[in-house]
This record gives C-alpha cells, sequence and structure tokens, in this order.
C-alpha cells in the first residue's frame, strides 16, 4: 500500500495492546500515525542509516528519502505509533523511518502485493506482534481507518498518502469519502496529506478539477479535505500548524 501514505490475521495473540478495545493509530505512507503508550518501540539496526532511502520499483526509484527524515520526523512531530501497508518501497520507508526515530510501528500487510510474484503472510524483519497479514484491502483499510480516528484532544493522528498505484488510490479515496461525509474527523479533525513528489498526483488533481466542471463534484468540495504538499517540509510544517491549530 502507498500509505505507500498509507490491511485473517498473524499474531494477534501476542500484542502488547487489543486492537479492539484501545484504538491504535494510523501513519499512512499510506500512512497513519498516533501516541502509543502501551507498546516500547522496535529498534532496527541499518547499515548505513545516512544512505536516501528510495522505493525499489519503478520511475519512484527517482523519489529520493533523503530524509527517511519524513516518516522519521513525522513520527517524532506527533509522538506516534507509525502505521502502514507493511510491505516493500515507500511503505518500507515509513516503518524504517519511524523505527530510526525510537518510535513503535504497526502494519497491516497484503499477503501478495501488486507487483510481487509470490505471497507470504510474514514480514522480513517486523516481529509477529507488530502487524496482521489480511487477504483483502478492505480489512487493511478498517485497520488504518479505526487507527486514524483521534478519540481525544489530546491525540494526535494523521494520513499520509505517498506516490502509489491502485491499491494506495483505492484507500485514499476511502478516507477522504470517510472525511466527506463526516465519519472521520466530524468531533476531532484528523489531517490528510498528498504527497505530490515531482508532480505525481498532478494529472489526478486535475481530474478532480474535471470533475468539478462536470458538476459531479461541487466547487472547492474536495480540495477542502486535504493538503497538497510537494515536499517533507511542507508537510511537517502543515501538520505543526493544524495541530497548533487545533
Amino acid at each position: 500500500m502507498g500509505f505507500s501514505s498509507a490491511a485473517a490475521c498473524v499474531g494477534l495473540h501476542n500484542l502488547p495492546w487489543n486492537f479492539h478495545s484501545h484504538r491504535q493509530r494510523v501513519f499512512k505512507i499510506l500512512c497513519s500515525s498516533a501516541k502509543d503508550t502501551h507498546q516500547s518501540p522496535i529498534t532496527l539496526e541499518l547499515s548505513n542509516p545516512n544512505k536516501a532511502l528510495r522505493a525499489s520499483s519503478s520511475q519512484i526509484e527517482a523519489v529520493q528519502f533523503d530524509e527517511r527524515s519524513s516518516p522519521f520526523e513525522v513520527a517524532k512531530l506527533l509522538g506516534c505509533t507509525s502505521w502502514s501497508g507493511a510491505g516493500p518501497g515507500l511503505m518500507d520507508a515509513a516503518t524504517r523511518g519511524a523505527l530510526e526515530a525510537g518510535k513503535p510501528v504497526g502494519g497491516f500487510k497484503i499477503a501478495k502485493e501488486a507487483g510481487e510474484w509470490t505471497a507470504t503472510n510474514f514480514h522480513p524483519y517486523l516481529p509477529s506482534h507488530a502487524y496482521l497479514t489480511c487477504r483483502f484491502f478492505s480489512a487493511r483499510k478498517h485497520g488504518l481507518v479505526d487507527a486514524a480516528v483521534r478519540s481525544s484532544k489530546g491525540e494526535k493522528t494523521g494520513v499520509i498518502v505517498l506516490p502509489g498505484g491502485i491499491g494506495t488510490l483505492d484507500e485514499a479515496f476511502e478516507i477522504l469519502a470517510l472525511i466527506q461525509l463526516e465519519r472521520i474527523g466530524s468531533a476531532l479533525p484528523v489531517p490528510f496529506v498528498l504527497m505530490n513528489y515531482d508532480s505525481f498526483y498532478s494529472k489526478l488533481l486535475q481530474f478532480l478539477e474535471v470533475c468539478q466542471d462536470w458538476g459531479t463534484v461541487s466547487k472547492g468540495e474536495v480540495s477542502s479535505l486535504f493538503k497538497v504538499c510537494n515536499n517533507n517540509s511542507e508537510a511537517l510544517a502543515y501538520l505543526a500548524q493544524f495541530y497548533n491549530q487545533c
């Protein structure tokens, strides 16, 4: 998933927190994020933490995360558990960045991601209690939505959508629809950030303008639901401003 920003289940009995009684929060690279005082951070040793992290396939390799600073700094800013699709590429960038920040991570993994030849229920390095493996996107989306919802004013969550494909768009538009219908964020708003690296989503944004011209969405209706950011600095500034105002 491109919450790569932005998941039947494995290891649920090992969870130090309960998915049903405690809403966990998401950070979507289609990650979503939140505060979690119940789980100790998973640590990860990286052979070269200063090396730029790139997505693993196609033109997305041109998007350099000089950062892993995007998930690293968002995790620090929101004090969050970082949730993603627990897959490769940008999803893995979200996981590794949050781990480098010393924050707990979680994932809703699909056994077989688009473009992969083989299916596996297991993550290459996360312990089984840190993720769930799902057969269908509906289960993953349910988990991400539940994680994104703020249950108190003191909690900080966010949905951050990174460049991705059909799965990412599926997840992103479902969450946008829920925000639009005030099923998410009606009492406690949740920031939704679309990362438009190298104009990746510009044509999608143009299509939404065409929808306005055709009258299928009202003028300004869609753009009011999310914030488009072209780089990490913009995203971090927006999130800081959002929670300073809430």
